[in-house]
């Protein structure tokens, strides 16, 4: 099907621009939501008489995103969430729990701005890519930890996912006591007997 964009939509076009897209995606999605609008003669004149509109709204949008992103870009956040010794998380974190974590922090972002290609499920840093506008793009970065202090200890660059991290560097004296195994008794000094 052949649309005409009303706005910047990524890997498709400008506005203005005509395309070919499919019957679906132009159906489902760019039509409702009043992205495009189908490419026929009586379409293009009334684009064209909007055209001026449009760019207008479409430049004081990018001006408001570009605002929230000069504060919003490269800021960290820290997402707390139980996990597994080896850092595997008890669930994910997904769009709808960043969209929450950054409306928390005062900025007003909805789930489908963030670019996030499967749910996080492992703790640790994290860049994510936020869409506050079709050309305006911002990078933040999340820091998911099982408690806070983790979390600081993750930011100064400490990996988390081994016992070590976890529990103190001890846990392998503790863990096996010197009575446990004594290379010097009865035992090991008999098989060395026998064997010669």
């Amino acid at each position: 099907m052949e649309v005409i964009l009303l706005e910047r939509i990524s890997r498709i076009g400008q506005m203005g621009d005509t395309v070919k897209v499919k019957d679906g995606f132009a159906r489902n999605f760019l039509l409702p939501k009043g992205k495009a609008l189908r490419a026929n003669e009586a379409n293009k004149k009334k684009f064209e008489g909007q055209r001026a509109q449009l760019e207008a709204r479409n430049l004081e949008k990018k001006s408001e995103a570009q605002q929230v992103a000069d504060k919003l870009d490269g800021k960290s956040f820290v997402v707390v969430r139980s996990a597994g010794e080896t850092g595997q998380l008890y669930g994910s974190v997904s769009t709808r729990d960043i969209a929450d974590i950054l409306n928390a922090e005062g900025f007003t972002v909805s789930r489908n701005q963030i670019e996030l290609n499967q749910p996080i499920k492992a703790i640790g840093l994290t860049n994510v890519a936020v869409a506050l506008h079709p050309e305006v793009e911002v990078t933040i970065t999340l820091n998911i930890a099982r408690t806070a202090d983790e979390a600081e200890r993750q930011a100064k660059g400490e990996t988390l996912t081994t016992a070590e991290a976890i529990y103190g560097d001890d846990i392998n004296e503790n863990a096996r006591p010197d009575s446990f195994f004594d290379p010097n008794e009865d035992g090991a000094g008999e098989e060395a007997e026998t064997e010669a």
